[in-house]
């Protein structure tokens, strides 16, 4: 390796952190998608703390959600993270409302956990890592990696374990407190749970895709395929379009 070859190298390992860091900040949503999981919560938990009032908390939670939606569209910004945490508080202020128990507003988000993290699991032991169908779009590769990348999909395999497990230990923290806890003490609990293993699984996730190859635009391949395809029919035509205005040999020698 040459001086010349180590900043090009360096330059193309710089970029590849950047758009790794991107793609991760678009596919979960960044500060404001956090602050928009946490917040219904936190605002459920503190209201409930202060007056014990169900109804007072679960109002609040959901309106706190559907703000959020709404400043969104204000803003003619992406609103799967807003929406998915109305659906979410929707979810758990119908189960607290059925049973009676606000413990149960917690619920439907503890059982989303558990699911995601099993599918997290199951899809990597089936060489379909989550994480790769979630980020193959963001970064333009689609599911090329699973084929035509396998430094990549062992990246998005590691991140999926990781995902898988960070979400398994935080399920082991949450359903024994849905049980021998209180309200108040499970809620402090699962908000406070809400952003340090997001951010740890976020973090590997990070590393490892650093670290593998880069991505395959398939979009990219797509465009240059059609280019070409179009450049052959454009040359095509020209030779079509030239051969009957050629004089057919002999014929001026005939003409004189």
């Amino acid at each position: 390796m040459t001086s010349l070859d180590k900043p090009t190298e360096e330059t193309t390992a710089d970029e590849a952190r950047a758009v790794t860091e991107a793609a991760l900040f678009e596919a979960f949503g960044g500060v404001r998608g956090m602050v928009e999981t946490v917040l219904p919560g936190l605002l459920f938990v503190t209201i409930f703390t202060i007056n014990k009032d169900l109804h007072w908390s679960a109002i609040a939670a959901l309106a706190v959600s559907l703000v959020l939606v709404v400043v969104r569209l204000a803003m003619r910004d992406t609103v799967k993270h807003a929406f998915s945490g109305v659906f979410g508080v929707v979810f758990g202020v119908v189960f607290a409302m059925m049973t009676g128990n606000a413990k149960d507003f917690y619920l439907p988000g503890m059982l989303y956990t558990l699911g995601l993290a099993l599918a997290y699991i199951v899809t990597t032991l089936a060489g379909v890592p989550l994480i790769g169908l979630i980020l193959g779009p963001v970064f333009k590769e689609n599911l090329s990696w699973r084929t035509r990348n396998p430094g990549r999909k062992k990246a998005y395999a590691k991140a999926s374990w990781a995902w898988g497990l960070i979400l398994l230990a935080k399920c082991a923290i949450l359903f024994p407190l849905y049980w021998w806890a209180d309200t108040t003490q499970l809620g402090w609990v699962l908000v406070a749970l809400k952003i340090p293993p997001f951010l740890l699984a976020v973090w590997l996730t990070w590393v490892f895709l650093a670290k593998a190859p880069a991505p395959i635009d398939v979009f990219a391949e797509m465009e240059a395929e059609e280019k070409a395809e179009e450049e052959r029919r454009a040359a095509l035509a020209a030779e079509q379009g030239e051969s009957p205005a050629r004089p057919a040999p002999g014929r001026h020698r005939r003409e004189a």
